[in-house]
Protein backbone atom coordinates (compact mmCIF):
# COMPACT_ATOMS: atom_id res chain seq x y z
CA UNK A 1 0.00 0.00 0.00
CA UNK A 2 0.91 3.61 -0.95
CA UNK A 3 1.14 5.88 2.13
CA UNK A 4 2.74 8.45 0.39
CA UNK A 5 0.18 11.78 -0.41
CA UNK A 6 -0.77 13.05 -3.48
CA UNK A 7 1.30 15.38 -5.50
CA UNK A 8 0.77 18.93 -6.02
CA UNK A 9 -1.20 18.69 -8.80
CA UNK A 10 -3.83 16.67 -7.57
CA UNK A 11 -7.16 18.25 -7.76
CA UNK A 12 -8.11 17.69 -3.99
CA UNK A 13 -5.28 19.95 -3.46
CA UNK A 14 -6.38 22.24 -6.09
CA UNK A 15 -9.90 22.61 -4.27
CA UNK A 16 -8.42 23.66 -0.99
CA UNK A 17 -5.83 25.65 -2.65
CA UNK A 18 -8.53 27.84 -4.61
CA UNK A 19 -10.80 27.97 -1.20
CA UNK A 20 -7.95 29.73 0.56
CA UNK A 21 -6.74 31.87 -2.43
CA UNK A 22 -10.31 32.96 -1.61
CA UNK A 23 -10.57 32.88 2.16
CA UNK A 24 -6.67 33.50 2.83
CA UNK A 25 -7.06 34.42 6.83
CA UNK A 26 -10.39 32.35 7.44
CA UNK A 27 -12.48 32.56 10.56
CA UNK A 28 -13.47 29.40 12.58
CA UNK A 29 -17.31 29.70 10.93
CA UNK A 30 -15.79 30.21 7.51
CA UNK A 31 -13.65 26.42 8.25
CA UNK A 32 -16.46 25.09 9.82
CA UNK A 33 -19.12 25.97 7.01
CA UNK A 34 -16.58 24.91 4.15
CA UNK A 35 -16.25 21.43 6.02
CA UNK A 36 -12.92 21.74 6.61
CA UNK A 37 -12.75 21.72 10.78
CA UNK A 38 -13.94 17.77 10.42
CA UNK A 39 -13.68 17.29 6.44
CA UNK A 40 -14.40 12.67 7.25
CA UNK A 41 -18.09 14.37 8.67
CA UNK A 42 -20.51 13.99 6.42
CA UNK A 43 -22.50 17.44 5.13
CA UNK A 44 -23.41 19.85 6.17
CA UNK A 45 -20.74 19.53 8.55
CA UNK A 46 -18.02 17.65 6.89
CA UNK A 47 -17.26 16.38 3.23
CA UNK A 48 -17.24 12.68 3.67
CA UNK A 49 -13.99 12.64 3.06
CA UNK A 50 -12.19 9.62 3.00
CA UNK A 51 -8.45 8.97 4.46
CA UNK A 52 -6.28 10.93 1.38
CA UNK A 53 -8.73 13.67 1.41
CA UNK A 54 -8.75 14.18 4.75
CA UNK A 55 -4.56 14.42 5.16
CA UNK A 56 -4.26 16.35 2.11
CA UNK A 57 -6.87 18.72 3.72
CA UNK A 58 -4.55 18.62 6.88
CA UNK A 59 -1.27 19.35 4.93
CA UNK A 60 -2.93 21.72 2.76
CA UNK A 61 -3.89 24.20 5.57
CA UNK A 62 -0.53 23.73 7.38
CA UNK A 63 1.32 24.64 4.57
CA UNK A 64 -1.11 28.13 4.67
CA UNK A 65 -0.47 28.74 7.85
CA UNK A 66 -3.97 28.24 8.95
CA UNK A 67 -5.25 26.86 12.25
CA UNK A 68 -8.57 25.00 12.85
CA UNK A 69 -10.26 26.30 15.74
CA UNK A 70 -8.98 25.02 19.08
CA UNK A 71 -12.27 23.41 21.16
CA UNK A 72 -10.65 19.66 21.61
CA UNK A 73 -13.23 18.42 23.74
CA UNK A 74 -16.23 19.46 21.56
CA UNK A 75 -14.56 18.56 18.30
CA UNK A 76 -13.16 15.16 19.03
CA UNK A 77 -15.66 14.06 21.60
CA UNK A 78 -18.39 15.55 22.20
CA UNK A 79 -19.23 16.06 18.51
CA UNK A 80 -18.96 12.75 16.94
CA UNK A 81 -21.59 11.60 19.77
CA UNK A 82 -24.13 13.97 19.30
CA UNK A 83 -23.57 13.03 15.50
CA UNK A 84 -23.84 9.39 16.47
CA UNK A 85 -26.96 9.56 18.53
CA UNK A 86 -28.14 13.03 18.69
CA UNK A 87 -31.43 14.36 17.60
CA UNK A 88 -31.82 16.59 14.80
CA UNK A 89 -32.45 19.85 16.75
CA UNK A 90 -29.44 18.77 18.48
CA UNK A 91 -26.83 18.32 15.66
CA UNK A 92 -28.23 21.35 14.40
CA UNK A 93 -27.99 23.37 17.51
CA UNK A 94 -24.44 22.22 18.38
CA UNK A 95 -23.01 21.17 15.38
CA UNK A 96 -21.67 24.24 13.34
CA UNK A 97 -21.18 26.42 16.71
CA UNK A 98 -18.99 23.12 18.30
CA UNK A 99 -17.06 23.33 14.90
CA UNK A 100 -15.95 26.74 14.49
CA UNK A 101 -14.99 26.76 18.08
CA UNK A 102 -17.35 29.74 18.95
CA UNK A 103 -18.61 27.38 21.69
CA UNK A 104 -16.14 25.25 24.08
CA UNK A 105 -16.81 22.29 25.62
CA UNK A 106 -15.88 20.35 28.35
CA UNK A 107 -16.34 16.61 29.45
CA UNK A 108 -18.14 15.87 33.14
CA UNK A 109 -17.02 12.00 33.19
CA UNK A 110 -14.61 11.65 36.26
CA UNK A 111 -15.65 11.04 39.83
CA UNK A 112 -13.62 11.00 43.20
CA UNK A 113 -14.71 7.89 43.08
CA UNK A 114 -14.76 6.75 39.81
CA UNK A 115 -11.54 7.79 37.67
CA UNK A 116 -10.91 4.58 36.04
CA UNK A 117 -13.90 2.55 37.01
CA UNK A 118 -15.79 5.42 35.43
CA UNK A 119 -19.21 3.30 35.87
CA UNK A 120 -19.06 3.50 39.17
CA UNK A 121 -20.01 6.90 39.19
CA UNK A 122 -22.60 8.49 42.13
CA UNK A 123 -23.64 11.76 39.97
CA UNK A 124 -27.74 11.39 40.06
CA UNK A 125 -30.34 13.02 37.68
CA UNK A 126 -33.43 12.79 38.40
CA UNK A 127 -36.37 13.85 36.28
CA UNK A 128 -38.62 16.36 37.45
CA UNK A 129 -41.64 17.03 34.62
CA UNK A 130 -39.55 18.76 31.31
CA UNK A 131 -36.45 18.79 33.69
CA UNK A 132 -33.90 16.52 35.21
CA UNK A 133 -32.32 17.94 38.80
CA UNK A 134 -28.52 16.72 38.71
CA UNK A 135 -26.52 16.56 42.05
CA UNK A 136 -23.06 15.12 42.16
CA UNK A 137 -19.32 16.19 41.69
CA UNK A 138 -17.07 15.90 38.55
CA UNK A 139 -13.25 15.92 38.52
CA UNK A 140 -10.46 16.34 36.67
CA UNK A 141 -12.60 18.30 33.90
CA UNK A 142 -10.40 20.15 31.58
CA UNK A 143 -11.51 23.82 29.88
CA UNK A 144 -14.59 23.83 32.12
CA UNK A 145 -13.49 27.74 33.36
CA UNK A 146 -14.07 28.48 29.70
CA UNK A 147 -16.58 26.30 28.50
CA UNK A 148 -20.11 26.84 27.50
CA UNK A 149 -21.35 23.24 27.51
CA UNK A 150 -20.11 19.78 29.12
CA UNK A 151 -20.90 16.43 27.94
CA UNK A 152 -22.43 15.03 31.12
CA UNK A 153 -23.45 11.46 32.16
CA UNK A 154 -25.42 10.51 35.35
CA UNK A 155 -27.48 7.93 37.03
CA UNK A 156 -31.01 8.06 36.13
CA UNK A 157 -31.75 4.29 37.94
CA UNK A 158 -29.57 3.46 40.68
CA UNK A 159 -31.48 -0.02 41.26
CA UNK A 160 -29.74 -1.12 38.17
CA UNK A 161 -26.07 -2.35 37.51
CA UNK A 162 -23.51 0.05 37.51
CA UNK A 163 -22.97 0.21 33.80
CA UNK A 164 -26.87 0.35 33.11
CA UNK A 165 -28.97 3.08 34.08
CA UNK A 166 -26.75 5.41 33.07
CA UNK A 167 -27.82 8.70 31.16
CA UNK A 168 -26.40 11.47 28.67
CA UNK A 169 -26.86 14.71 29.00
CA UNK A 170 -25.58 18.28 27.41
CA UNK A 171 -25.08 20.06 30.21
CA UNK A 172 -25.05 24.52 29.78
CA UNK A 173 -21.87 25.87 32.07
CA UNK A 174 -24.01 28.51 33.50
CA UNK A 175 -26.71 26.89 34.92
CA UNK A 176 -27.36 27.85 38.20
CA UNK A 177 -26.40 25.43 41.26
CA UNK A 178 -22.52 24.61 39.31
CA UNK A 179 -19.40 25.43 40.77
CA UNK A 180 -15.73 25.46 39.07
CA UNK A 181 -13.05 25.27 41.37
CA UNK A 182 -9.21 24.92 40.05
CA UNK A 183 -6.93 22.24 40.06
CA UNK A 184 -3.24 24.02 39.56
CA UNK A 185 -0.21 21.45 38.19
CA UNK A 186 3.10 21.65 38.97
CA UNK A 187 3.37 23.33 35.60
CA UNK A 188 1.98 26.41 37.59
CA UNK A 189 -0.78 25.67 35.27
CA UNK A 190 -4.66 25.81 35.13
CA UNK A 191 -5.86 22.56 32.68
CA UNK A 192 -7.86 21.08 35.44
CA UNK A 193 -11.39 21.57 37.40
CA UNK A 194 -13.61 19.97 40.10
CA UNK A 195 -16.85 20.81 38.76
CA UNK A 196 -19.72 21.10 41.81
CA UNK A 197 -23.35 20.91 40.69
CA UNK A 198 -26.13 20.78 43.05
CA UNK A 199 -29.88 20.77 42.19
CA UNK A 200 -28.75 21.94 38.74
CA UNK A 201 -31.58 21.79 36.25
CA UNK A 202 -30.97 20.13 32.63
CA UNK A 203 -33.97 20.36 30.44
CA UNK A 204 -34.99 16.99 29.39
CA UNK A 205 -34.25 17.89 25.37
CA UNK A 206 -30.74 17.85 26.49
CA UNK A 207 -30.80 14.03 26.90
CA UNK A 208 -28.62 12.53 24.00
CA UNK A 209 -30.09 9.02 23.24
CA UNK A 210 -32.37 7.12 25.82
CA UNK A 211 -32.78 7.64 29.19
CA UNK A 212 -30.80 4.58 31.05
CA UNK A 213 -28.61 4.02 27.71
CA UNK A 214 -26.14 6.48 28.21
CA UNK A 215 -23.03 4.16 29.25
CA UNK A 216 -22.85 3.04 25.30
CA UNK A 217 -22.51 6.73 24.41
CA UNK A 218 -19.88 7.18 26.48
CA UNK A 219 -17.92 4.74 25.42
CA UNK A 220 -18.45 6.00 22.01
CA UNK A 221 -17.24 9.44 23.89
CA UNK A 222 -14.16 7.67 25.28
CA UNK A 223 -13.05 5.79 21.95
CA UNK A 224 -13.28 9.06 20.31
CA UNK A 225 -11.23 10.94 23.51
CA UNK A 226 -8.25 7.80 23.23
CA UNK A 227 -8.34 8.99 19.43
CA UNK A 228 -7.90 12.79 19.58
CA UNK A 229 -5.56 12.16 22.61
CA UNK A 230 -3.32 10.69 20.83
CA UNK A 231 -3.22 12.24 17.63
CA UNK A 232 -0.56 15.52 16.84
CA UNK A 233 1.78 17.09 18.76
CA UNK A 234 3.13 15.01 21.73
CA UNK A 235 0.89 16.27 24.68
CA UNK A 236 -2.58 14.80 23.65
CA UNK A 237 -2.61 15.90 20.41
CA UNK A 238 -0.77 19.48 21.29
CA UNK A 239 2.32 20.72 21.61
CA UNK A 240 5.17 19.94 19.84
CA UNK A 241 5.69 16.28 17.93
CA UNK A 242 8.07 14.03 18.16
CA UNK A 243 9.40 15.60 14.33
CA UNK A 244 9.90 18.99 15.61
CA UNK A 245 12.21 17.80 17.94
CA UNK A 246 14.09 15.61 15.29
CA UNK A 247 14.24 18.89 13.31
CA UNK A 248 15.81 20.76 16.01
CA UNK A 249 18.18 18.21 16.07
CA UNK A 250 19.16 18.10 12.66
CA UNK A 251 19.26 21.98 12.49
CA UNK A 252 22.19 21.86 14.95
CA UNK A 253 24.35 19.08 12.62
CA UNK A 254 22.59 16.13 14.33
CA UNK A 255 23.97 13.61 16.96
CA UNK A 256 27.26 11.80 16.75
CA UNK A 257 26.49 9.71 20.20
CA UNK A 258 25.26 6.58 18.93
CA UNK A 259 22.65 5.87 22.19
CA UNK A 260 21.32 9.26 21.39
CA UNK A 261 21.40 8.24 17.71
CA UNK A 262 19.34 5.10 18.30
CA UNK A 263 16.85 6.83 20.68
CA UNK A 264 16.28 9.43 18.23
CA UNK A 265 15.80 6.47 15.94
CA UNK A 266 13.04 4.65 17.40
CA UNK A 267 11.22 8.66 18.13
CA UNK A 268 10.70 8.28 14.21
CA UNK A 269 9.69 4.76 13.84
CA UNK A 270 7.31 5.24 16.80
CA UNK A 271 5.62 8.70 15.13
CA UNK A 272 5.11 6.85 11.78
CA UNK A 273 3.40 3.67 13.86
CA UNK A 274 0.75 6.24 14.91
CA UNK A 275 0.49 7.60 11.83
CA UNK A 276 -0.77 4.62 9.99
CA UNK A 277 -2.48 3.73 12.62
CA UNK A 278 -4.37 6.91 12.28
CA UNK A 279 -5.55 5.88 9.02
CA UNK A 280 -7.28 2.89 10.08
CA UNK A 281 -8.95 5.12 12.95
CA UNK A 282 -10.06 7.89 10.28
CA UNK A 283 -10.94 5.24 8.03
CA UNK A 284 -13.53 3.57 10.59
CA UNK A 285 -14.72 7.37 11.48
CA UNK A 286 -15.67 7.67 7.36
CA UNK A 287 -17.62 4.23 7.73
CA UNK A 288 -19.70 5.83 10.15
CA UNK A 289 -17.88 2.98 12.99
CA UNK A 290 -17.30 4.34 16.78
CA UNK A 291 -13.74 3.72 17.11
CA UNK A 292 -12.68 0.04 18.37
CA UNK A 293 -10.22 -1.25 20.16
CA UNK A 294 -7.53 -0.30 18.08
CA UNK A 295 -8.15 3.45 19.85
CA UNK A 296 -6.51 1.95 23.10
CA UNK A 297 -3.64 0.66 21.06
CA UNK A 298 -3.14 3.97 20.41
CA UNK A 299 -3.36 5.67 22.99
CA UNK A 300 -1.04 3.19 24.81
CA UNK A 301 1.54 3.77 22.52
CA UNK A 302 1.03 7.59 21.44
CA UNK A 303 1.33 8.32 25.48
CA UNK A 304 4.20 6.28 26.16
CA UNK A 305 5.70 8.42 22.85
CA UNK A 306 5.14 11.44 24.59
CA UNK A 307 7.03 11.03 27.47
CA UNK A 308 9.85 9.80 25.33
CA UNK A 309 9.78 12.75 22.99
CA UNK A 310 9.93 14.55 26.12
CA UNK A 311 12.14 12.51 27.88
CA UNK A 312 14.91 13.00 25.50
CA UNK A 313 14.30 16.59 25.13
CA UNK A 314 15.46 17.15 28.56
CA UNK A 315 18.42 14.92 27.66
CA UNK A 316 19.25 16.86 24.96
CA UNK A 317 19.53 19.94 26.93
CA UNK A 318 22.11 18.40 28.88
CA UNK A 319 23.30 20.51 32.38
CA UNK A 320 20.70 22.80 31.42
CA UNK A 321 17.81 20.51 31.64
CA UNK A 322 17.26 20.75 35.11
CA UNK A 323 16.45 24.42 34.43
CA UNK A 324 12.55 25.61 33.17
CA UNK A 325 14.03 27.88 31.24
CA UNK A 326 15.78 25.94 28.77
CA UNK A 327 15.11 23.71 25.78
CA UNK A 328 17.12 21.44 23.67
CA UNK A 329 20.14 23.29 21.99
CA UNK A 330 18.17 26.48 23.76
CA UNK A 331 14.93 25.55 22.17
CA UNK A 332 11.38 27.02 23.62
CA UNK A 333 11.58 26.64 27.09
CA UNK A 334 7.74 27.24 27.01
CA UNK A 335 7.45 24.40 24.29
CA UNK A 336 9.42 21.93 25.80
CA UNK A 337 9.68 22.66 29.44
CA UNK A 338 5.75 22.74 30.43
CA UNK A 339 5.93 19.35 27.88
CA UNK A 340 8.59 17.74 30.70
CA UNK A 341 6.37 18.45 33.33
CA UNK A 342 3.10 17.56 31.79
CA UNK A 343 4.40 14.21 30.32
CA UNK A 344 3.95 11.89 33.35
CA UNK A 345 -0.04 13.07 33.08
CA UNK A 346 0.06 11.09 29.70
CA UNK A 347 -0.42 7.96 30.97
CA UNK A 348 -2.96 8.85 33.23
CA UNK A 349 -5.71 11.26 31.63
CA UNK A 350 -8.14 9.48 29.17
CA UNK A 351 -8.03 6.42 30.95
CA UNK A 352 -4.53 4.95 32.18
CA UNK A 353 -2.21 2.66 30.20
CA UNK A 354 -3.06 -0.16 32.59
CA UNK A 355 -6.94 0.01 31.92
CA UNK A 356 -6.15 0.30 27.54
CA UNK A 357 -4.12 -2.84 28.03
CA UNK A 358 -7.03 -4.46 29.97
CA UNK A 359 -9.40 -3.60 27.05
CA UNK A 360 -7.09 -4.87 24.30
CA UNK A 361 -6.77 -7.99 26.52
CA UNK A 362 -10.55 -8.60 26.78
CA UNK A 363 -11.78 -7.01 23.57
CA UNK A 364 -8.94 -7.96 20.86
CA UNK A 365 -6.94 -11.11 22.42
CA UNK A 366 -9.99 -12.62 24.04
CA UNK A 367 -8.61 -12.94 26.88
CA UNK A 368 -10.64 -13.70 30.28
CA UNK A 369 -12.12 -10.51 32.31
CA UNK A 370 -10.53 -10.26 35.18
CA UNK A 371 -11.50 -12.55 38.37
CA UNK A 372 -13.52 -11.67 41.51
CA UNK A 373 -10.33 -12.08 43.95
CA UNK A 374 -13.60 -12.06 46.95
CA UNK A 375 -14.37 -15.35 45.87
CA UNK A 376 -11.16 -16.98 45.57
CA UNK A 377 -10.68 -18.26 41.87
CA UNK A 378 -8.34 -19.36 40.05
CA UNK A 379 -7.73 -18.62 36.65
CA UNK A 380 -8.44 -22.32 35.27
CA UNK A 381 -11.57 -22.26 37.56
CA UNK A 382 -12.31 -18.72 36.42
CA UNK A 383 -12.11 -19.95 32.82
CA UNK A 384 -14.34 -22.96 33.20
CA UNK A 385 -17.18 -21.27 34.46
Amino acid sequence: MDFDLPGDDHPDRKAVRDWLTEHPQPSGRQLAEAGYVAPHWPAPWGQDADPIQQLVIDDELKRAGVSRPMNPIGIGWAGPTILHAGTQEQKDRYLMPLLAGEEVWCQLFSEPQAGSDLANLGTRAVRDGDEYVINGQKIWTSLAQFSAYGILIARTDPDQPKQQGVSYFICPMDAPGIEIRPIIEMTGGHTFNEVFLTDVRIPAENLVGEENRGWSLAKVTLGNERVSLSSGGALWGMGPTAEDLLDVVRAHGGADDPLLRQRLAQLHIESQLLRLIRLRTVTAAIKGEPPGPEASIRKIMADEHGQHVFELAKDLAGTAGVRDDVGPYGGDPAMWGHGFLFAPALTIGGGTGVVQRNIIGERVLGLPHDVDVEQGLSWAEARRR
